[in-house]
């Protein structure tokens, strides 16, 4: 027995040995490789916008602490708009193509791309867009270039926006599963399909407002470009004009129809390439990698600090794709105690959640704001939690399809009493003090326990309220007649007071120098966020063995499927109350 045990501890060293030494080499490799610039542009090149893979603002840095091993990415939204940028002075460069795009990208996000392209068009270089087929949100994006074409067999999506809402009201009434619901806020709809049947008139208000306001800015973005009114589009929507290539070329959303080859002989003639051979093409994400060495200028003392809280907040750590107070509240005390930083901007593009982390970053901000001046840029979303921590900013951008607001809060508890009683389970509960059993979810609600739960949202509430009339300098009373919880776009909220100026992060980064004053400055991403181990080793995926669950699920239940249980996983894991904006809009 004692001989297989010594045989036994013989393999699992051996084994450890060899995990140990396997990813020393690949940490080795990684850092050995980390400094090495592997992408070599070649004169007359075009970059190739392929967004496919691109969806945070920020890619992140993240320092695994167990190795001292740092690791940064170069694929997030501001490396794509840094790269564009550098390829307007790249004699190397002379055009974009977007070929195909199948861009994730939120309204706000497209917007910034958009414009940057707009931006790189003015230097004299071209953009020219290709695809099989348009959906609206890559329309969008795709209708800034100088010359779109479209597939012989394509069609572009252009209907307009729409909304739909499951109701389950009936359903937890036959399933015997109920949702007891506390809230505060009448627009509060994230709760309202477990309350009724039917959309309330409040709810189908917010939404006809949001849906038009988001509207009006895709449709004067691409008016303008397009060089067509504003009521030609509508019409062209109204009517589907677009859903056939002849359609969308003979209302002008289109310039030619056309296969792929010859897109590519329309470029290779423009860049004076033999039609025999290939012209050079380097893809946005190499080229951003390439551009993130030399896009700030190091000489440069003076720094603003760029922190992204970017996610659901939810509490702990945080990473690229969660907002915790972890990350966060380490870079804003990094970055106020740096003294060579001389501003900050939070750049926002959360949603909301934990109403008690969103509390603990607003505290480090108002801390931070007494020392260096802070100023919020908003991204997709900057909603309920995602505006409380950026309320009290010394002053807030956001983009005009920005989704804000969403000031409410409310609590949201699964009751299975009916359901045990249909299949036959009964819960007994036995306590010591009259409030020692708390909720139950096979018993009705106790009155009680609802009372103490409503008294902690109509706190938070309050709370919430006063964070943002102190922030904008209104009254409580003024927050409160465009809170209840209802959603904004970024032009509205602009009109209400909740934002101070309409612009991206560039005018942020512009406005926050001007508060340090300092007009000699170069920028620094934040947060770095810190892992273990075992965090590294989820993150290799050469070996099926070393997979993410979050990645082997992406193969069997596809992109949207995975979204899907994602977000089911999320409403499950939110703990305490909640300061969550109601909804998610993609527009596709």
């Amino acid at each position: 027995m004692r001989f297989l045990g010594n045989v036994l501890a013989t393999i699992v060293g051996i084994f450890i040995f060899c995990m140990i030494f396997f990813f020393g080499i690949i940490i080795i490799g990684a850092i050995a490789g980390s400094g090495e610039d592997t992408v070599s542009v070649k004169k007359n090149s075009v970059i190739e916008l392929d967004l496919s893979k691109v969806s945070l603002d920020y890619a992140g840095k993240t320092n695994y602490k167990d190795f001292n091993y740092f690791e940064a990415h170069h694929d997030g939204v501001t490396d794509i708009l840094n790269a564009i940028e550098a390829a307007k002075t790249d004699d190397k460069i002379k055009g974009i193509s977007i070929l195909n795009n199948q861009s994730q990208l939120g309204l706000a996000q497209s917007k910034a791309v958009r414009d940057k392209l707009e931006e790189f068009k003015k230097s004299g270089k071209f953009v020219y867009a290709y695809a099989n087929y348009y959906s609206q949100g890559e329309y969008y994006l795709n209708s800034v270039a100088d010359q779109v074409y479209l597939n012989p067999m394509g069609e572009v999506d252009f209907k307009g926006l729409s909304s739909e809402i499951i109701y389950m009201k009936d359903l937890q009434e036959k399933s015997g599963v109920k949702m007891e619901v506390i809230r505060h806020g009448k627009y509060k709809s994230a709760v309202e399909p477990f309350l009724a049947q039917e959309m309330s008139p409040e709810n189908r208000e917010q939404m006809t407002v949001l849906l038009n306001s988001v509207w009006n800015t895709i449709v004067a973005d691409i008016s303008k470009s397009r060089k067509l009114s504003v009521a030609q589009l509508n019409a062209i929507a109204n009517t589907l004009g677009a859903r056939t290539p002849e359609l969308a070329l003979a209302n002008k959303l289109v310039d030619k129809v056309a296969y792929e080859d010859e897109y590519h002989d329309m470029i290779r003639a423009k860049l004076k390439v033999d039609k025999k051979e290939k012209y050079d093409i380097v893809s946005i994400t190499d080229y951003a990698k390439k551009a993130s060495s030399t896009v700030e200028d190091y000489s440069k003392n003076d720094i603003i600090a760029v922190i992204y809280a970017q996610g659901e907040i939810a509490g702990g750590e945080g990473d690229v794709n969660v907002i915790g107070e972890g990350s966060i509240k380490r870079s804003l005390q990094e970055a106020r105690e740096d003294k060579d930083v001389k501003a900050i901007v939070l750049r926002v593009n959360s949603p909301g959640g934990s109403a008690l982390t969103s509390e603990l970053i607003w505290r480090e901000i108002e801390i931070t704001k007494k020392v260096k001046p802070v100023v919020v840029s908003m991204g997709n979303y900057a909603a309920s939690g995602g505006y409380y921590i950026a309320a009290n900013a010394d002053r807030i951008f956001a983009e005009p399809n920005t989704i804000t607001g969403s000031i409410g809060v409310f609590g949201m508890l699964p009751n299975m009493n009916q359901l045990g009683k249909n299949i036959g389970i009964n819960a007994e509960q036995v306590k010591t003090h009259e409030n020692a059993s708390g909720y139950s979810v096979f018993e009705p609600i106790d009155e009680n326990f609802k009372g103490f739960v409503l008294e902690s949202i109509e706190k938070t509430y309050a709370t919430f309220l006063k964070r943002v009339a102190d922030g904008r300098k209104m009254t409580t009373a003024q927050v409160d007649a465009i809170a209840q919880g209802r959603v904004w776009t970024g032009v509205d909220a602009h009109k209400l007071g909740l934002v101070d100026e309409i612009g991206g992060l560039d005018a942020a980064i512009k406005y926050a120098a001007k508060l340090g004053k300092t007009s000699s400055y170069r920028t620094e991403n934040y947060p770095e966020y810190e892992k273990s181990f075992e965090d590294m080793l989820a993150n290799f995926t050469g070996m099926a063995m070393f997979k993410t669950k979050e990645q082997l699920l992406k193969e069997q239940l596809g992109e949207e499927g995975f979204q899907m249980l994602e977000q089911i996983k999320r409403v499950k894991s939110r703990k305490g109350i909640q300061a969550i904006m109601p909804y998610e809009i993609q527009i596709h």
